[in-house]
C-alpha cells in the first residue's frame, strides 16, 4: 500500500479539500482494514483504489467510521495524484468503478473532470424562508441583489443563497441552529452562498445539520449552482466557469465547471480540479 494526503480542488499545499489516497497494485484490503485506515488518515474521505483494466480503476471510500458509495472530492485528488504520478495519461478517460456505479473521469489540461447528477431546480424559496435566511447570516433587506435563493440539486440539493458582492460573502455571520432547523425542513443538505465578481464566482458553503459547519471545496454545489446562473442567463453552455471556494477558511479553493446543452435540450454538467500531494 501507497499511502498519500491530497488537498482537492487547489493548487496551494494545504488549500482545498483534504483527502487520505490509498493506492494498491493487487486486490483491496478487506472492509475493516480500509475502515482502520481511514480512521488513521482522520480525513472526511479516503480512497482506496486499484487498477483493474487499462482504463479502469476500483475504487472504494471510507469516512473514519463507515463506506461511502462517493466522493467528488476524493476522486478528483486520486486521480490528479494517478497522473502526477504518471499511472495515468491526459487527454484520456478513465473509469472509476464506485459504490455508486462507473464514473467516468476525463483528464485534460491537468484537470480531473467529474459528470454531475442531471441536474434539477427544486423551487425558490418563498419569500418568508428568504427573508428568514437574510436573518441568519445577518444580512439587511437587499442583500441578495437581483437574485433570489433557490434550491438545486446535482446529486445532492442545496439553498443557492445570491449575494450582491464578495464582501457581504467575507461578512456573514452563520446561525448553525437555525441552519440546521431550516436545511432539515425544506429537506436539503445546507445553503452555498456566493457573490459574483470580475475573477470569478466566490463562495461559502454550509452544511451544520451534517455536521459541517463550513466547507472549503464542494464539487456538487458548484455544479448545482451553475445550473442556477445558467437558468438566469449568467452562465453559457461550454464556457469554462471558476468557482472560488475556502477563503473564509484559510484554504483556498478552485472548483471548475462546464455545462453542455444537448439538441433536445437536456443539460448536462462537469465539475473539474486538480489537487496537491503532501505526502506518503
Amino acid at each position: 500500500m501507497e499511502l498519500y494526503t491530497v488537498d482537492a480542488f487547489t493548487d496551494v499545499p494545504l488549500g482545498g479539500n483534504p483527502a487520505g489516497v490509498a493506492l494498491f497494485q493487487d486486490k483491496l484490503p478487506d472492509e475493516a482494514e480500509m475502515r482502520r485506515v481511514a480512521a488513521q488518515v482522520g480525513y472526511s474521505e479516503t480512497a482506496f483504489l486499484r487498477l483493474i483494466a487499462p482504463d479502469r480503476f476500483e475504487v472504494r471510500y471510507f469516512t473514519p467510521v463507515e463506506e461511502v458509495a462517493l466522493c467528488g472530492h476524493a476522486t478528483v485528488g486520486s486521480f490528479s495524484l494517478l497522473l502526477q504520478k504518471g499511472l495515468i495519461e491526459g487527454g484520456r478517460t478513465y473509469i472509476a468503478q464506485t459504490g455508486a456505479g462507473d464514473i467516468r473521469v476525463d483528464i485534460a489540461a491537468g484537470l480531473v473532470w467529474l459528470d454531475m447528477a442531471v441536474p434539477k431546480e427544486l423551487g425558490q424559496l418563498s419569500d418568508a424562508d428568504a427573508s428568514a435566511l437574510l436573518s441568519m447570516y445577518g444580512l439587511e433587506e437587499g442583500a441578495f441583489g437581483t437574485l433570489h435563493p433557490a434550491m438545486v440539486d446535482t446529486g445532492l440539493p442545496d439553498i443557492m443563497m445570491p449575494l450582491a458582492n464578495p464582501a457581504l460573502l467575507a461578512a456573514l455571520k452563520p446561525d448553525m441552529e437555525a441552519i440546521s432547523a431550516l436545511s432539515k425542513r425544506l429537506n436539503v443538505t445546507g445553503v452555498h452562498a456566493f457573490a459574483i465578481a470580475s475573477d470569478g464566482v466566490h463562495c461559502r458553503n454550509f452544511a451544520p445539520l451534517y455536521g459541517i459547519d463550513e466547507e472549503s471545496a464542494t464539487g456538487t454545489s458548484n455544479g448545482a449552482l451553475t445550473y442556477y446562473l445558467y437558468r438566469r442567463g449568467l452562465v453559457q453552455p461550454d464556457a469554462t466557469n471558476l468557482f472560488i471556494q475556502g477563503e473564509a477558511m484559510g484554504k483556498p479553493s478552485k472548483i471548475y465547471s462546464r455545462l453542455s446543452v444537448s439538441r433536445d435540450g437536456s443539460v448536462s454538467i462537469r465539475v473539474g480540479g486538480s489537487a496537491v500531494v503532501r505526502e506518503s
